[in-house]
């Protein structure tokens, strides 16, 4: 069968998003299917590696750059010139698709999806969030029965309540590359590795960190990820041990500045200049006690909608999660592979946080890691891949 995936933003892109495109077109390809991604030209000043190299990916399928209307406006402008170049791109990247005679047309954005289904084209729209804007769209996709792809059951909800069929909808959850995720289980030999990556993250300050509790969050700081709770939670952690620390990887130069206005001791930023290496990030979470996962109920962004790539990588990792209690996270998490707190609550987090790092709830607490390692199984993007290809 042949796919053309078409992507229209950025590529390579720090943005988690590339990730999972990157990741779905290899492992159509490791299905056995032949696989083109299209994707617009962007001017790039920050990463100069190709996308196989960037995502550490199997250069298992081709992928062509399309020719396509580049600029930026300063400021507030800059939202305008954005809508205008994904109009003429989603445009470029439609005529692109159409000189090629696939199976499946793939995408990510609306706009392709619109223009392609409008030349009869077997086209499947992979849907990330809902919105009240995007409503000439999904009128359309309702009309003409269009496949859906959706990665949560609030998304699949609400696509249902504005009449999309429900036979017209796929949930397949985002995944994990187990393969990425050769981690020690084994408490003594996870504790040697432990020690053994502090040292390199914190080279300059190894014994003074070999002798904290570190929880880590990594990813991006936007306001809908709920990040801004983690100044409270390092306040109630150091009142309650001062060995406890929080260590945030990851975030643009602005939310970091953001963060650091009210930054607490017990914080750690340890910053890239863009975002995390993707292939750090285990190393990352086997070098500290617990990750953190934060959200914003009032965002349904956050609750009803994500599927958040670091939550099944913490669970591959083998590292303790404690997570904030939303519907997105719990249709993943429950009480047997992590432990929930109520949404917005720094204290319940921190306490929680506390109870991990405790040596006498070491059995509960791997318990808990070893049943998030086993469930992230059902996961992967082999059987994400296998999920859409009988769905489609």
């Amino acid at each position: 069968m042949k796919i053309i995936y078409l992507f229209n933003s950025r590529l390579p892109t720090e943005k988690a998003y590339g990730i999972q495109v990157a990741k779905m077109c290899e492992a159509f390809a490791d299905n056995g299917h032949e696989v083109k991604l299209l994707y617009p030209h962007r001017k790039n000043p920050t990463i100069s590696q190709d996308i196989f190299s960037y995502y550490s990916i199997k250069n298992n399928f081709s992928l062509k750059e399309v020719k396509s209307t580049d600029f930026y406006f300063p400021g507030l402008l800059d939202k305008a010139a954005f809508i205008i170049k994904s109009y003429f791109s989603a445009k470029a990247l439609t005529k692109e698709a159409l000189k090629e005679n696939a199976n499946i047309y793939y995408t990510r954005d609306e706009l392709v999806a619109y223009f392609l289904s409008k030349q009869n084209k077997n086209v499947i729209f992979e849907c990330h969030r809902f919105s009240n804007k995007r409503k000439k769209f999904y009128s359309h996709f309702k009309k003409i029965n269009l496949k859906i792809v959706v990665i949560s059951d609030g998304l699949k909800g609400d696509l249902i309540k504005f009449g999309i069929k429900d036979s017209n909808i796929q949930i397949a959850r985002d995944g994990v590359d187990l393969s990425n995720f050769n981690v020690p289980i084994n408490a003594e030999e996870r504790k040697e590795e432990q020690k053994r990556l502090r040292e390199e993250f914190f080279t300059y300050h190894f014994d003074f960190y070999r002798r904290k509790k570190i929880a880590v969050y990594i990813g991006s700081l936007y306001s809908w990820k709920g990040a801004n709770i983690l100044i409270s939670v390092a306040e109630y952690l150091k009142q309650l041990n001062d060995n406890y620390l929080v260590w945030v990887v990851g975030g643009t130069d602005k939310n970091i500045e953001m963060l650091e206005k009210g930054m607490h001791p017990n914080i750690v930023p340890f910053i890239y200049d863009n975002a995390v290496p993707h292939k750090e990030v285990v190393r990352m979470l086997i070098a500290a006690d617990c990750a953190i996962l934060t959200g914003k109920e009032t965002d349904s962004l956050s609750a009803k909608y994500t599927s958040p790539l670091k939550m099944f990588e913490y669970m591959a990792s083998g590292c303790p999660i404690v997570a904030q209690d939303l519907p997105s996270f719990r249709e993943v998490l429950n009480d047997g592979n992590s432990f929930l707190v109520r949404p917005g609550d720094a204290k319940a987090m921190a306490d929680k946080i506390d109870f991990v790092f405790r040596d006498e709830n070491e059995k509960i607490v791997q318990e808990k890691a070893v049943r998030a390692f086993e469930d992230v199984k059902n996961y992967t993007w082999q059987k994400r891949i296998e999920k859409i290809i009988n769905f489609a």
